[in-house]
């Protein structure tokens, strides 16, 4: 990672433009909307119009095309990062709302929420070829390294579901706290962690042995605990940290991934929803949905050194390498 001496050539407003080629794609949930900011200029540089109620987006593995969730419109959008342009929808099933693409680059895992299902789609064939039974309002995704497991978390059962990939059949049902919302493995896929919003915790998981071996709790002096809601959260890939979005306390919490003990917290915008670092992990982008904007924090220490106005209930982030 870059040096805290980033935060302060950023605040000068120093050009950095040599350093950096890279975007970070956001979508607005109310606008109907993906923000495009440029990594260098940490500005707004595009805006495209997408379906309705856009949240879930990722990029192929080869950042070719987008992958977006269009909730309201029953779709899952393919779309040319380059013109802007969507190119086909896929199947999705009913209210798609987070996906994961599975590592061989070919199966999208979509949480159906208002279906109580997981769609596994065959994004070159554009066609469903599983759908799994889950529990109620399904909604976080993850996948680990190695593509043996997909998880779905669903909010009103509170359960992590593990979907074994070879057969598309759940193989372990775990519980987790009230509402879980986001997962993700460790980098060295040994561990789980899923976020519980109403809850307040992430709980981890052994891979392995799928039991639970840490609870994770947050807490920030002079904010409400029933504010303090862990939602979407990104880990460092060396192992090192976990950036934790405590939605409305206007907080990220800082992890270290080894003891899970919380070491900082960090203030940003009104209601943080989730997160996507940049290619070498030096710039954190949090998407803010009450306050519209994107608060850009220095990994290195851990602060904040931007904030840059998007549109109107900014929900996911995803980034491009455009070099």
């Amino acid at each position: 990672m870059l040096k805290s001496a980033l935060a302060s050539l950023l605040l000068t407003g120093a050009t950095l433009s040599h350093a950096f080629a890279g975007e970070i794609w956001v979508s607005n949930e109310k606008d109907d909307t993906i923000s495009v900011i440029d990594e260098a200029t940490l500005e707004v540089v595009r805006t495209i119009e997408v379906g309705e109620r856009p949240r879930g987006i990722t990029f192929a593995n080869d950042h070719s095309v987008l992958f977006l969730c269009a909730s309201d419109s029953d779709s899952v959008q393919v779309i040319d990062p380059e013109t802007g342009k969507v190119l086909h929808d896929l199947p999705s099933g009913e209210d798609p709302e987070q996906f994961i693409l599975h590592p061989d680059g070919k199966r999208l895992y979509i949480a159906n929420e208002d279906d109580a299902i997981t769609t596994v789609v065959d994004v070159e064939s554009r066609s469903v070829i599983a759908q799994i039974d889950v529990g109620i309002e399904p909604e976080g995704m993850a996948v680990s390294q190695d593509g043996k497991y997909v998880i779905t978390t669903s909010e009103t059962t509170n359960m992590a579901h593990w979907i074994d990939t070879a057969s598309e059949q759940i193989v372990a049902n775990t519980l987790v706290d009230q509402r879980p919302r986001h997962a993700e493995f460790t980098p060295d896929g040994k561990e789980l962690w899923v976020s519980a919003e109403i809850g307040g915790t992430i709980t981890v998981f052994d891979v392995e042995s799928k039991a639970e071996i840490a609870k994770i709790p947050f807490e920030i002096q002079g904010v409400h605990r029933d504010r303090v809601q862990p939602v979407g959260f990104e880990m460092t890939t060396d192992g090192k940290f976990v950036f934790v979005a405590l939605g409305p306390s206007n907080h990220v919490a800082v992890v270290d991934m080894k003891t899970k003990k919380v070491i900082d917290n960090v203030l940003v915008g009104r209601r943080v929803w989730h997160m996507a670092f940049n290619a070498d992990e030096s710039l954190l982008f949090t998407t803010n949905g009450l306050s519209g904007d994107v608060t850009v924090i220095d990994a290195a220490t851990q602060k904040p050194i931007k904030t840059i106005k998007v549109g109107r209930f900014p929900w996911g982030a995803a980034y491009r390498p455009t070099n």
